[in-house]
């Protein structure tokens, strides 16, 4: 059973930068797809950023130019940088990976992280 730990969530101010982290239990070889999420107070989970196993990412156009996502394998970690934060950027964020082991495809969740953004 695989697990995802996030950190570094937190408040700061617009223009404000911030890096989430995501530690993944499982081993970076299984893993087909990383991302990360977002839900707003009264919205819609929305998908944010994605990496694919090879290394190709997309973004949603809310945060193109201003979100990064990369992964450290040697410390099985994904990380969201995030730059020039607005006030709509305020959600928690979830990372989120699907991962093929023994022919099966798992799907799992981190407990999400608080980002606010305000002045």
């Amino acid at each position: 059973q695989g697990q995802l730990v996030e950190s570094g969530g937190g408040s700061v101010q617009p223009g404000g930068s911030l890096r989430l982290s995501c530690a993944v239990s499982m081993s970076s070889d299984s893993i087909n797809n990383r991302a990360w999420y977002r839900q707003a107070p009264g919205k819609q989970r929305e998908l944010v950023a994605s990496m694919a196993s090879g290394g190709d990412t997309s973004y949603a156009d809310s945060v193109k130019g201003r979100f990064t996502i990369s992964r450290d394998d040697a410390k099985n970690t994904v990380y969201l940088h995030m730059h020039s934060l607005k006030p709509e950027d305020t959600a928690v964020y979830y990372c989120h990976v699907d991962q093929l082991y023994a022919g099966n495809k798992n799907y799992y969740w981190g407990q999400g992280t608080q980002v606010t953004v305000s002045s």
